[in-house]
């Protein structure tokens, strides 16, 4: 045989040795690491999949800010306010039909509506503490029904000229004296009076 020959015979053979010798390492690996071992690296090697993965999904989420839901109302920074007696906004009540009217002027202007009833006694002087207690939470615009509230609210208005009273019903010859009292008389058209007057106030402060 030439000596090249023998060369190259040579060289594959001990390539074919090392080949040999690396798959009985692989084959040999678990008896070697245990199953321990094996059992930590398996681990290490799902994890390193799972970093992988979750890093490519994060790549792709979409960071952009979201926009605003159109949905949500924006209201302006007036308080309309309605004290009513103790039925409150009863289906029926003419507290019911102002509610409604003020409910439809906040559509409009976005004006923050609200109703108190004054429970228990139904008297000027028990209403007064619920009506200081709304113009403490600084609203803008009261609105009043029922004779003890009505009454209360003629008494308060004077001392709070920055405030715009409603009063509904008859409120007598005081009321009408007063800059910052409008009177809106029961009977058919008042839930549209209300909303009128309402808008207006706000309006007027916008």
């Amino acid at each position: 045989m030439p000596q090249t020959q023998r060369a190259k015979a040579a060289r594959d053979a001990t390539q074919e040795s090392r080949l040999a010798a690396g798959v009985r390492a692989v084959l040999q690996w678990p008896r070697v690491l245990g199953a321990q071992g094996v059992a930590m690296v398996s681990g290490a090697v799902i994890v390193a999949v799972a970093v992988a993965v979750t890093g490519y999904f994060l790549s792709r989420t979409d960071t952009k800010p979201k926009p605003p839901d159109t949905r949500a109302r924006h209201y302006e920074d007036v308080d309309v306010c309605l004290l009513t007696g103790k039925d409150g906004i009863t289906a029926g009540t003419t507290s019911a039909e102002v509610w409604q009217g003020m409910r439809d002027a906040s559509r409009k202007t976005h004006a923050r509506v609200s109703h108190v009833p004054v429970t228990d006694e139904q008297s000027a002087a028990h209403a007064r503490p619920y009506l200081d207690g709304l113009l403490q939470r600084s609203c803008d615009v009261v609105l009043v029904t029922g004779k003890p509230e009505v009454t209360a609210a003629t008494q308060t208005a004077p001392q709070h000229q920055k405030v715009d009273f409603v009063l509904v019903g008859d409120a007598g010859t005081d009321a009408t004296s007063a800059k910052n009292i409008t009177v809106a008389r029961v009977g058919d058209g008042l839930r549209a009076e209300v909303a009128e007057v309402v808008e207006r106030e706000v309006e007027a402060r916008g």
